[in-house]
């Protein structure tokens, strides 16, 4: 959990409370223009305390990055021609392992760039990595042979990456969110470390 994304929200909420209590002082006083400004403040900190903490549910299973760093450890042993097993290792030890159609093996990511603001909370660029699959050389293969598609991301209730694409209002804390996508030939038995950086996936033979 982003503890300082955490503490925003408990602070607003804890100012909405304090708002609320003024609000109340207010209204027994008979102070109805105090009344209606702490009841303006008080909905306007919980409405961040609320944008603050789906924020911190919706990253749940995205990673920090601020520079190239493993994503994941691929091993790939061909079975027959245009077939192949992937074994995939997660930086968490997580394993999966996926029998895949096509000439190349393909994975791809979602990325959240965040601004300065959000820098300050303690969000920094965001990864997660979405789908694997094989994939045909040939458009033809593409188009007619059989698709082998999984799914590496975690479902969840909120997920920010949604969010952002369908609520414009927040770019003034998402300064970009993007697909990133990477994929090398299969001819033989290969390591890979599929990195990623804050251009994108990289794929790379591991070094004996």
């Amino acid at each position: 959990m982003n503890v300082p994304l955490t503490i925003t929200a408990a602070v607003f909420m804890l100012l909405c409370i304090i708002f609320l209590i003024a609000f109340i002082v207010s209204l027994r006083k008979r102070r109805f223009m105090g009344a209606i400004s702490n009841f303006i403040f008080a909905f306007l900190m919980l409405a961040l305390s609320l944008l603050f903490g789906v924020i911190t549910i919706s990253i749940q299973g995205y990673n920090s990055f601020t520079r190239e760093e493993l994503a994941a450890y691929v091993e790939i042993i061909p079975l027959q021609q245009q077939s192949f097993t992937a074994r995939i290792i997660l930086p968490d030890g997580e394993e999966k392992q996926y029998v895949l159609e096509g000439d190349e093996f393909y994975i791809d990511a979602h990325i959240l760039k965040w601004k300065s603001i959000a820098n300050l909370l303690g969000i920094h660029t965001l990864y997660e990595l979405d789908r694997v699959s094989g994939r045909y050389t040939g458009i033809e293969d593409e188009t007619n042979k059989k698709r082998t598609v999984y799914s590496l991301g975690e479902k969840r209730m909120i997920d920010i990456f949604k969010m952002r694409l369908q609520y414009p209002f927040l770019s003034f804390l998402v300064d970009a969110e993007y697909g990133s996508a990477s994929f090398v030939a299969v001819k033989k038995q290969r390591k890979l470390n599929v990195m990623v950086s804050t251009t994108g996936l990289l794929i790379r033979d591991v070094e004996n």
